[in-house]
C-alpha cells in the first residue's frame, strides 16, 4: 500500500505464494504491488536486513540554519511551534524559505524534542472500585438555547456521577455554583441512588473549599454536609481539570445527549421550568440505562444513607421594613404588610426562599438572581400593597417601587396613558381602582386583555363599566317540584305481594 513499508512477513508470504500462483496473484494476496514484487524477487535480503540509507535524495533546506539559529530558538523557548519558527526564518531570510519547508521543519522539531526536549507529563490511568468515588460538577448550558414561554433560560446543570459505573444524576441550577445548589443536588443524587460512596470529589468550588487559605480547608457548611453523610471530601488540583476527568467527560456527553434529544423533539421551547426539568430527567434516565449492569454492582457496594436529609439551605435574618420589604442576598422582596416590624428567619434555597416567624412559615417565593445590569433586583407583589394603596391612592404617582409592582405589562401601559391624560389625583384613583378590581375579582389576565383592547382604541378605562363587566354573576338556582305519592299506593303494593 502507498506510504507503508513492506514488512518481512509480507515478503515471506509472497515467496510462499509465488510457487503456487502468478506474480500478480501472489502480490495481491501479500498486499504489495507488482513493481514491489519484482524488487522482492531480485533482492536477496528481507527488508529488516537491508542496511540503512546513508545518503540524502535532495539537499537539506535547513542545513545552514538548523544548528546556528533554529536550535538556539528551541532551547530558549522549548514550546515554540514549527510554524512560528518558520515565520521567524522568513523574516530573517526573505524569499528563501517558502511554505513547502514547514513539513520538514515540523519533523526536525519533533525529533529534536524527542532527543533533547524537557520531560513531559505522564497520565496515570486509575482504577475505581465500586462504591468508592462520587464526583460533582457544574456546567453552563446556555449553548443549548433553551427558552421558557418565549424567554431565554440562562442556566447551569449540576451533575453527580459514580466513577465506577457511570450512573449519574443531573438537575437544573438557575443560580451560580452556590452551596445551596451543591447541597441540594448532591442530596438528591444520594437519595435517588439509595446509598453513599466513600469519597466525594469536586473541583475548587468556593462553596466547598476556602480557596483563599494557604492550605486546603473546607468551608464549615460543606464540612457539616460531608460529615452528615460520612463522605470524605477531596478536590482536584486547581487548573488541572483532567484529574476530575470522570465527571468532565460526562458533562460533555450529557450536553450532547440533551442537544440530540432537542433535535428529535423539534423545538427548544418549554411551557415552564418543570417541563424542562422533566426533559432533563428523561434524558439522564436513558443515559443511565446504558450502564445498568455495572450500576447493579456499584449499588450493592454503597454505604447506607443516614436517617434523614440535612439542611440544603442557608438561613439569614431579615427585618421587615416600614416599606413592607425584606432584603436577602442583595435582592428585595415585598411581604404581607402584617409582618412589618418583625424579624424573620429566611431560608435561602437554590431556587426559592422561605420566611419563618416563630416556627411558622409565613411567606414563600421564587428566589431572584442579580445580573450585571441589575445588581439589586426587586420582587414586589402588588397584592401585598393593595390594602394600603386603597387608603392612600395619592401615593401611587411618586411611589419609588411603582414600576416594579405591575402584575402585567398591560397595566403599566394603562398607567402611562392615564397619567398623561388625567390629573395626578384622578389618575392615581383610577389606577388603584383598576388594580383593586383585579385583586378582588381575581381577574388579572382577563382584565389585562380588556385594557389592551382599550389601548388599541386609544380609550381610557371606565371603572364603573369594568366593575359591571367583571361583577360576579348571580347564581340561578333551578326550581325543583317534588310530588309525594299517596299512601294508598303502598297498600296496593302490599296486596300484590
Amino acid at each position: 500500500m502507498p506510504g507503508k513499508r513492506i514488512s518481512d512477513l509480507q515478503v515471506i508470504k509472497y515467496k510462499e505464494l509465488r510457487g503456487k500462483h502468478s506474480q500478480e496473484v501472489a502480490a495481491a494476496k501479500s498486499g504489495v504491488s507488482v513493481a514491489s514484487a519484482r524488487r522482492i524477487e531480485s533482492a536477496g535480503l528481507l527488508p529488516s536486513q537491508k542496511p540503512a540509507r546513508s545518503w540524502r535524495t535532495r539537499a537539506d533546506p535547513l542545513d545552514d540554519v538548523w544548528l546556528t539559529e533554529v536550535v538556539p530558538m528551541l532551547e530558549s523557548a522549548p514550546s515554540l511551534m514549527a510554524v512560528t519558527v518558520l515565520e521567524e526564518l522568513q523574516l530573517r531570510y526573505p524569499e528563501r524559505f517558502d511554505g513547502a519547508v514547514l513539513r520538514t521543519l515540523q519533523r526536525r522539531v519533533r525529533q529534536w524534542r524527542a532527543e533533547y526536549g524537557g520531560e513531559r507529563e505522564v497520565f496515570f490511568a486509575q482504577e475505581h472500585p465500586p462504591g468508592r468515588l462520587g464526583l460533582s460538577d457544574f456546567t453552563v448550558c446556555d449553548e443549548l438555547s433553551i427558552t421558557i414561554a418565549g424567554d431565554a433560560l440562562p442556566h447551569r446543570l449540576y451533575q453527580f456521577a459514580f466513577a465506577h459505573s457511570g450512573w449519574r444524576h443531573a438537575c437544573i441550577v438557575l443560580s451560580g455554583e452556590s452551596f445551596q445548589a451543591l447541597a441540594n443536588g448532591l442530596q438528591e443524587a444520594l437519595w435517588m441512588a439509595g446509598g453513599v460512596p466513600e469519597e466525594h470529589r469536586t473541583d475548587s468550588l468556593s462553596a466547598a473549599f476556602n480557596n483563599l487559605a494557604e492550605r486546603e480547608e473546607l468551608t464549615a457548611r460543606y464540612r457539616e454536609l460531608c460529615a452528615h453523610y460520612g463522605l470524605r471530601a477531596s478536590r482536584n488540583n486547581p487548573g488541572v481539570s483532567h484529574e476530575n476527568g470522570s465527571i468532565e467527560a460526562r458533562q460533555a456527553s450529557l450536553k450532547t445527549a440533551l442537544d440530540q434529544s432537542l433535535l428529535l423533539r423539534g423545538t427548544r421551547e418549554f411551557a415552564n421550568l418543570e417541563c424542562y426539568g422533566q426533559f432533563v430527567a428523561d434524558t439522564v434516565r436513558r443515559l443511565n440505562a446504558r450502564c445498568a449492569r455495572s450500576w447493579e454492582v456499584e449499588r450493592a457496594s454503597l454505604r447506607p444513607l443516614p436517617a434523614r436529609r440535612t439542611a440544603d439551605f442557608e438561613e439569614v435574618d431579615a427585618r421587615v421594613s416600614k416599606f413592607g420589604l425584606i432584603s436577602v442576598k442583595a435582592s428585595h422582596y415585598s411581604v404581607p404588610s402584617r409582618l412589618i416590624g418583625h424579624r424573620l428567619k429566611v431560608r435561602v434555597y437554590s431556587a426559592h426562599l422561605e420566611a419563618w416567624l416563630g416556627g411558622v412559615k409565613v411567606f414563600e417565593c421564587e428566589r431572584l438572581r442579580g445580573s450585571v445590569q441589575n445588581k439589586h433586583p426587586k420582587r414586589i407583589d402588588w397584592r401585598h400593597m393593595m390594602p394600603s394603596l386603597r387608603r392612600k391612592p395619592g401615593a401611587f404617582a411618586r411611589w419609588v417601587l411603582r414600576d416594579a409592582m405591575f402584575p402585567r405589562s398591560e397595566y403599566a401601559q394603562t398607567w402611562q396613558r392615564i397619567s398623561e391624560r388625567l390629573s395626578e389625583r384622578d389618575a392615581c384613583r383610577l389606577m388603584v381602582s383598576v388594580l383593586d378590581l383585579a385583586d378582588r375579582a381575581n381577574v388579572v389576565a382577563e382584565l389585562a386583555v380588556v385594557l389592551d383592547a382599550l389601548r388599541e382604541r386609544n380609550e381610557l378605562p371606565d371603572i364603573e363599566v369594568l366593575r359591571a363587566q367583571f361583577a360576579p354573576r348571580p347564581m340561578v338556582m333551578p326550581f325543583v317540584q317534588v310530588e309525594l305519592p299517596t299512601t294508598a299506593v303502598y297498600d296496593v303494593l302490599l296486596e300484590a305481594a
